[in-house]
């Protein structure tokens, strides 16, 4: 090898050495002045061989440009969120739901683990570099970061040799936070340059990481902590989280010291009153304890309910409390008429956030508070996220204190409003015609989940809809750039990026569809269920309610709202609206059995498998598109796979369906197939 290579390697092995002593390990063991000297050397070696520099190089860290905006990453699998439980009630609720799920009257073990009040980010290593980084953003889509991830010196830039081989594809997944020091620095060091101070280290930490320019994020004093894994693709991982997190802890990554398997209820309750002792030791920000089936063959048996997993619970700490004032008490409405009273209050700060507004929810919470006007009240965040009433101090109310009187009509269209029996809830009865209830409606049908239209923010429906320029979903698609352009701060780009939007908008999905038509107790699983059954709209219009109530999870009540919401005239014409020629709505129509068969769909009922990298279509597309033709997509390989399409990088998933003479296909032969299809 050359000595030039040879100097440059060994100079890189001995500041990543360094660096995971110092920011993972806490345990320098070289003077900063000597550290500081090795850099130069290092970086003076490649300035003068810039063919030699490489992305994994301790002097990359710094170095990208400024960015104008944050590109795009789809999250092969998804990041999903936890449920939460506050109590011993409902941790052991919890374990009870996965016991009698799987069958099992014996105590399970879990890996318990710190709940830190961070950034949620992926990180992808390719043959052990580190490639790319995003955050959770929606869970299916996230914003590259890359850039500034790489700032943060307790991230490995190349993970090193450890108990097992490396996965060719690696996605590791963990927390972004700063600790309690790092945190008093930057706002001392902004006080003194007469800077902006941040209220708490997650606002400090989720502000460091989102700057468009990483210069900034590495003077901030992030750190990161592991807690689980994403896409694995070329490679195993053990079948214990626990004993993945200690294979990750080998490759240099870094995981809590605080993190335990426990067996049985009363082991991780103990684990979690030990945490919540110690809590104001650990030198950062956590807001619980998340607590995991350990076994991951178990947890692949519980699988996922909507955004999370049944296999985890994030059990929060007791919330901090705080005393305020009640100025007042306004009413708002929302998408399906609810008028919820909220609470007006005197700023005061809560677990690091400024409070001013909490939700009342409706008249029986306020009874049950006995709350009025004026009176002093004790305020949390439910969650350490959500502001929240808990009690009146009786002993402080003042003497001009007046009692909540509800409206006896809509306060924004002035239409009669009623209260349903069985329900706690007032609500407008005008619909749509209301622009409280248009507005929201809206919204939600512009949605990430639903339609997706990008850049149709808040901002524009309010002032569409003030301005009496859109009524229905339908009138947003015959919006015209001169009309765009009268709206604030809308130039002629930004408009056509609209109406490019909108038409893209055009091409959904069933499901996306439904969701996005707001029909009350319909969520994003809700609305797949009902695509997956009826297949098609007219369908689901005809289904009666016992049709409906045979749709896997969903109840009479739901049935109740779907059956109702298509026997409404106003609702059908805004469906046949947006399905109507002028606007053409439209999504991917499932094949059946028998048409299938007469078009040689090779797709028709059979369960598939997408592994590895594609390039022409997200995986999501792929995945959709694919579903439209009566195929399954599943995320793993069995004896009951018909098919695999492996892209780019496929890896156990491929090796397996090898082993099983499972036919497979690559991206192109897929694409060749889909074209084929009507």
């Amino acid at each position: 090898m050359d000595p030039i290579d040879v100097k440059i390697n060994a100079l890189r092995a001995t500041l990543r050495h360094h660096e995971h002593q110092y920011y993972v390990l806490d345990d320098p063991q070289l003077p900063d002045a000597e550290y500081d000297k090795l850099m130069a050397e290092l970086r003076q070696l490649e300035t003068d061989n810039p063919e030699r520099i490489t992305p994994d190089s301790p002097t990359q860290r710094v170095g990208g440009m400024a960015l104008t905006a944050f590109g795009e990453v789809r999250h092969e699998v998804p990041m999903l969120s936890l449920d939460n439980v506050f109590d011993e009630a409902g941790l052991l609720a919890f374990a009870k739901r996965v016991s009698d799920r799987l069958k099992r009257d014996d105590e399970l073990t879990y890996c318990c683990e710190l709940k830190l009040d961070g950034l949620a980010v992926s990180l992808l290593y390719i043959d052990g570099q580190f490639t790319r980084a995003a955050t959770r953003g929606d869970g299916t889509t996230g914003e590259d970061i890359t850039d500034n991830v790489r700032t943060i010196r307790s991230i490995p830039l190349r993970l090193k040799p450890g108990l097992a081989p490396v996965p060719h594809q690696l996605e590791i997944r963990g927390e972004v936070f700063m600790t309690e020091d790092g945190f008093k620095r930057l706002n001392d060091d902004a006080r003194r340059q007469n800077g902006k101070l941040f209220a708490n280290p997650r606002n400090a930490a989720a502000g460091s990481l989102r700057q468009l320019d990483p210069a900034v994020t590495a003077k901030r004093p992030l750190t990161f902590f592991c807690y689980g894994v994403g896409l694995l693709e070329g490679g195993e991982l053990p079948d214990s989280h626990w004993e993945r997190l200690q294979l990750f802890k080998s490759w240099g990554m870094p995981v809590s010291e605080r993190v335990k398997r426990a067996t049985g209820s009363e082991a991780v309750l103990e684990f979690y009153r030990q945490v919540l002792a110690g809590r104001a030791q650990l030198g950062f920000d956590i807001d619980g304890v998340v607590v995991k089936v350990d076994d991951l063959a178990l947890q692949k048996r519980l699988g996922f309910v909507a955004r999370a997993p049944r296999w985890a619970i994030a059990y929060k700490f007791p919330a901090q409390e705080q005393m305020t004032r009640v100025r007042d008490v306004e009413f708002q409405v929302g998408r399906t008429g609810a008028i919820t009273p909220v609470a007006r209050l005197e700023p005061v700060l809560v677990s690091g956030a400024m409070i001013s507004n909490a939700s009342l929810h409706n008249a029986d919470e306020i009874e049950r508070l006995g709350l009025q006007i004026g009176d002093m009240v004790i305020i949390r965040r439910a969650g350490d996220v959500i502001p929240q009433i808990v009690r009146v101090v009786d002993s402080e109310r003042p003497a001009d204190a007046r009692a909540v009187v509800f409206p006896d009509c809509c306060p924004v269209c002035g239409s009669d409003v009623e209260r349903v029996e069985g329900e706690a809830v007032l609500r407008c009865t005008a619909g749509l015609v209301c622009a409280a209830q248009r507005k929201e409606a809206l919204k939600h049908f512009v949605s990430r989940r639903a339609l997706d239209v990008d850049g149709m923010g808040d901002k524009i429906i309010d002032q569409l809809v003030e301005r009496e320029v859109v009524k229905t979903p339908a009138d947003l698609f015959r919006l015209s750039r001169e009309t765009l352009t009268r709206l604030d701060r809308m130039g002629p780009k930004s408009a056509q990026n609209l109406l490019d939007a909108l038409e893209k908008a055009k091409e959904t999905t069933f499901a996306r569809f439904l969701y996005a038509l707001g029909i009350r107790e319909v969520g994003e699983a809700t609305a797949a269920n009902l695509a997956a059954e009826f297949k098609t709209l007219d369908a689901l219009i005809e289904a009666d309610e016992e049709a409906l109530v045979a749709v896997p999870d969903i109840g009479k009540v739901v049935a109740a709202h779907v059956h109702n919401f298509f026997e409404e005239r106003h609702n059908l014409d805004v469906i046949q609206d947006l399905l109507s020629h002028e606007i053409q709505l439209r999504w991917p129509q499932p094949a059946t059995s028998d048409n299938a068969a007469q078009q040689d769909n090779p797709f028709a009922g059979k369960t598939i498998v997408l592994t590895g990298s594609l390039t022409t279509l997200s995986r999501d597309e792929a995945k959709d598109r694919l579903i439209a033709l009566g195929a399954k997509v599943s995320g793993s390989v069995s004896a009951r796979t018909h098919l695999v399409i492996a892209g780019e990088a496929a890896g156990s998933k491929l090796s397996k369906a090898q082993q099983l003479n499972i036919p497979v296909i690559d991206e192109a032969e897929m694409i060749r197939l889909l074209s084929e299809q009507p």
